[in-house]
């Protein structure tokens, strides 16, 4: 986004599947440290420093969270990320929701961590503001840290506060009016963990359990000996949480096959043919959405984007001209291109015949005309 210059890691595999990960107000991308290491064995993790906070610059003026979610898919945008596994913490599992509601194709899975549908009261951001812009950030850090973590003497602690205080008063404020200002997300249908401390005094594991009552078919996960950041504290819980998460994607079955099939060919078209359905076509519903959309395009191994491009060539191969252009019309959805449907119809013509290639291109400029 315009305006300030974000700072991000980028590890693991180039080719895998991308996760994003946001950290929580006052700390940075560090705080994913022990998360990032084992996600990274097997996807591309990207772990993104808000504005103001670890090395980003910080923005003048008050954010909002649709700012903060255009910052982070603008992060997508620079590393040629289409789609991406997103989890967030505090702020960061608020901004992760309003980048599934703003742009869902875009979402594979959220994995929302310590977090809520909205924070108030207005008056107690009000307060923390004024303080820090008067005070700076020492003012603040012994009250936060005093929720980040249950033993306050362990080394981790410390260097949590450590980041309290690194962090810019401007970018601390600004992402503070974000959350002041912030109201229930609008509906959410990708596959969803929710991760909560059990003694998180902030984000409770009441306000976990409003979150998988909003989204369906969330999950919920609980930390024991955890508060508000269980990263460090209790790292192998915290850690295996994300992992089990993504481990569980492809298992979700006729669920999760139904949130996918929904965000790549569109609630319209789902819903006309879901009042279509008859005792006939009803098994074969069930076997699409389970084996197909459940089971494969949940799959962490390619991308919700590659999938598409994938399945657009081999429609196109066979001559499957109504599957084809259903799927055609399903890009406005997974975020392929033109230029991306062009270079495929280049491989179609040159190993299934430059016929098929050359009819499927009509179908092409027809559906996008």
């Amino acid at each position: 986004m315009a305006g300030a210059v974000l700072a991000h890691t980028d590890e693991g595999p180039p080719g895998a599947p991308a996760v994003v990960m946001l950290h929580s107000l006052g700390a940075s991308s560090a705080m994913w440290a022990p998360q990032r290491a084992a996600l990274a064995r097997t996807h591309r993790v990207v772990a993104i420093d808000l504005p103001g906070h670890g090395l980003s610059e910080p923005r003048p003026g008050e954010y909002s969270m649709a700012m903060l979610a255009g910052d982070a898919l603008a992060v997508m945008d620079a590393l040629g990320i289409a789609s991406a596994h997103v989890a967030g913490l505090s702020i960061g599992g608020r901004i992760a929701m309003e980048m599934a509601t703003a742009a869902p194709a875009r979402v594979l899975s959220l994995m929302l961590c310590d977090t809520a549908l909205d924070f108030p009261p207005r008056e107690r951001w009000a307060g923390r503001i004024a303080a820090i812009q008067r005070d700076g950030m020492a003012s603040i850090v012994d009250s936060v840290i005093a929720n980040w973590a249950v033993d306050q003497s362990l080394a981790s602690t410390r260097g949590l506060a450590r980041m309290v205080l690194a962090t810019d008063v401007a970018g601390y404020a600004g992402c503070a009016a974000a959350l002041r200002d912030c109201s229930v997300p609008g509906a959410i249908t990708c596959p969803t963990t929710v991760v909560c401390g059990a003694q998180d005094p902030s984000t409770t594991p009441a306000k976990a359990h409003a979150i998988v009552a909003h989204i369906p078919g969330a999950r919920y996960v609980q930390i024991e000996g955890a508060a508000h950041i269980p990263c460090f504290e209790q790292e192998a819980a915290m850690t295996d949480a994300l992992l089990g998460h993504l481990a569980g994607l492809a298992a979700r079955g006729a669920d999760a096959g139904m949130a996918v099939r929904r965000a790549v060919l569109g609630h319209a078209h789902v819903d006309r043919s879901e009042a279509n359905l008859t005792e006939i076509d009803r098994p074969f519903r069930d076997f699409i959405l389970e084996g197909v959309w459940g089971r494969v395009w949940t799959r962490p191994g390619l991308s919700r984007h590659q999938r598409s491009l994938i399945t657009l060539t081999m429609l196109a191969a066979l001559g499957l001209d109504e599957e084809f252009r259903l799927h055609v019309r399903a890009t406005a959805n997974t975020g392929v291109t033109r230029d991306e449907i062009a270079e495929a119809m280049l491989h179609v013509a040159s190993y299934a015949g430059v016929p098929r290639a050359n009819h499927a291109l009509k179908i092409v400029k027809e559906v996008l005309s």
